[in-house]
């Protein structure tokens, strides 16, 4: 998680071909989104994305910049058990839901 944070995903050996194709899109949607050409598509639509699921690539891309972005911009900062789970890797429990086994 890490090397995506810091923009070292091509450094990871153990990335599958998805995760890179997912990652490539991800970066420059994110960040020159107006640059954006149909040959950026390819590596997914390799893989079997048709235009329903690069679509959906971009709403998730899309989604999660916006949140980030409206949380950067009003100085939201997360709770302690949030920042713990990413840190540790352990999933957040629901209120009530028994710890896993």
């Amino acid at each position: 998680m890490e090397a995506i944070k810091d923009r070292r995903w091509r450094d990871l050996e153990t990335l599958t071909a998805r995760d890179r194709a997912l990652c490539e899109v991800a970066e420059k949607l994110s960040g020159t989104p107006t640059r954006m050409v149909e040959s950026d598509w390819k590596p997914l639509r390799d893989l079997g994305f048709d235009d329903r699921a690069c679509l959906e690539v971009a709403h998730v891309v899309g989604i999660f910049n916006h949140l980030t972005r409206l949380a950067d911009g009003l100085g939201l900062a997360l709770d302690p058990e949030t920042l713990d789970a990413g840190r540790t890797g352990e999933a957040l429990k629901r209120a009530g839901e028994a710890p896993a086994s």
